[in-house]
């Protein structure tokens, strides 16, 4: 086959894949940007207020942790190690999010963390975007004990008990599970290679906790919204029997209640009106 040949075979292909990628892109910009200005701009500013109370508490603890009593207080509150009794690691987690680590500059990460919270408060509500987020903290938490357990040399996924010491705090885990929830539920695929295909060559580059923190978070997200994606798809018989009530209308030999008559010319009560 000639040249030309190759090429005129060639256009219709590419031409194929310039519309469905032009398609998806339009589509993620419309998901991931148009759809959660719309309901800021509805909303006002009270739909970033998680946003704003996550930016707030990571640089009110960041502040905090620059005097000796101030660090000393924030470790105790909000400071979680792999070495904890569990439940006090539990009764930590939630704090630990506003806690930022020690190694990572704290105002590189707060324009990402006050992205994150303010598109999914926007596109999912605050109680789901709070159960998101602690869900993927959680998970990497927990995920740390099981991995330091096992010790360095298991298949890759163990590592060594000095890392039972290593402070365990901050957002991040809470933001990368939100990008990844946000563009699997809203199909956005460049936000979700972006988010999964960073923190996997974190991993592989710097093979620390955090990032193996960071990848058992996207993967906590991936199962959150396929555990939504399928609850959607449930049958019409698993419904509410309130909702099925009311979808189908009352129970056959039921008498339907009609509008009450009329009575004309009744007096009205003295007390109908005031106490």
């Amino acid at each position: 086959m000639t040249t030309q040949g190759r090429t005129v075979l060639l256009r219709p292909a590419l031409a194929r894949l310039a519309r469905f990628t032009g398609h998806t892109l339009r589509a993620e910009w419309h998901a991931i940007v148009v759809e959660p200005v719309r309901h800021l701009a509805r909303r006002g500013l009270s739909g970033l207020l998680l946003a704003f109370v996550a930016a707030f508490g990571v640089i009110f603890f960041h502040d905090l942790a620059q005097h000796p009593a101030g660090a000393l207080w924030v470790r105790r509150f909000g400071g979680v190690t792999a070495d904890l009794p569990l439940w006090l690691s539990l009764l930590r987690t939630p704090v630990s999010l506003y806690v930022p680590a020690l190694d990572l500059p704290v105002w590189a990460g707060i324009t990402q963390l006050f992205l994150a919270f303010a598109l999914a408060e926007l596109t999912l509500g605050r109680a789901r975007t709070l159960v998101i987020a602690y869900v993927a903290t959680l998970a990497g938490t927990l995920t740390a004990r099981v991995m330091i357990a096992l010790g360095p040399g298991r298949w890759g996924f163990g590592l060594p008990p000095e890392c039972a010491k290593v402070l365990d705090t901050g957002p991040s885990a809470a933001v990368v599970g939100l990008f990844t929830y946000l563009s699997v539920v809203r199909r956005a695929p460049v936000v979700f290679t972006l988010t999964g295909g960073s923190m996997v060559w974190e991993s592989i580059a710097v093979p620390n906790l955090a990032g193996r923190e960071h990848l058992i978070a996207v993967g906590a997200a991936i199962v959150l919204a396929a555990l939504r994606g399928r609850r959607k798809r449930l049958p019409f018989a698993v419904r509410s029997p309130r909702r099925a009530r009311r979808a189908v209308g009352p129970a056959p030999g039921k008498p339907v209640p009609g509008p009450a008559p009329a009575v004309a010319d009744r007096p009205e009560a003295p007390c109908a009106r005031f106490p």
